[in-house]
């Protein structure tokens, strides 16, 4: 990649957008952010991106109907899709209908840059990969499943199948996340 190129970041994440955003221009690129479908089709006719990074789960829609307008719009584009709910299915036919990698979400941009590179490690020496502590990672999946159940504490150790009062002692534990996203 080279330091001019315009990366397109498409997820309905406000905070996620913004900081993704931001360390992606601390190493030179420019960055085009849309929350949407329609947002992301606009900019990607106006400003020519040759990267986009699209979340799996938008709002309304699944970021995977938008991967074949998106090549439509620019042939070439190389598309990297990130999910907090990832499977082998929608890596798949991520692929296959054109993204050229699939990231689990928590990603940092050394990673986003990797993917979009074809796995050469960027050309800067402050994009070290970190994986993403395992405490860190059970909690969000807790967050998430809850989340999925409405808050519902019970209903969420069911689906998880664990104790409700277990699944309360790990929900307050929350890990140290003072890294960056």
């Amino acid at each position: 990649m080279t330091e001019s190129e315009t990366i397109l970041i498409v997820d309905d994440d406000d905070v996620f957008r913004r900081t993704l955003g931001r360390a992606l221009q601390r190493h030179g690129y420019r960055v085009a952010a849309a929350a949407d479908s329609e947002q992301a089709l606009a900019l990607a006719r106006a400003g020519q991106p040759a990267y986009a990074v699209l979340d799996l789960r938008l709002e309304r829609e699944s970021g995977l109907q938008l991967i074949e307008p998106l090549l439509a719009c620019r042939p070439g584009l190389r598309i990297v899709v990130l999910t907090g709910y990832a499977s082998l299915a929608t890596a798949v036919r991520a692929v296959k209908l054109g993204a050229v990698d699939y990231l689990a979400k928590p990603v940092d941009a050394a990673a986003i840059l990797r993917a979009l590179n074809d796995g050469e490690a960027p050309a800067d020496e402050s994009l070290q990969f970190e994986p993403t502590p395992l405490k860190q990672l059970e909690w969000e999946h807790l967050q998430r499943v809850l989340e999925e159940n409405g808050g519902n504490i019970s209903a969420t150790a069911r689906q998880l199948g664990m104790h409700r009062r277990t699944l309360q002692r790990k929900l307050q534990k929350k890990p140290d996340l003072k890294r960056e996203r």
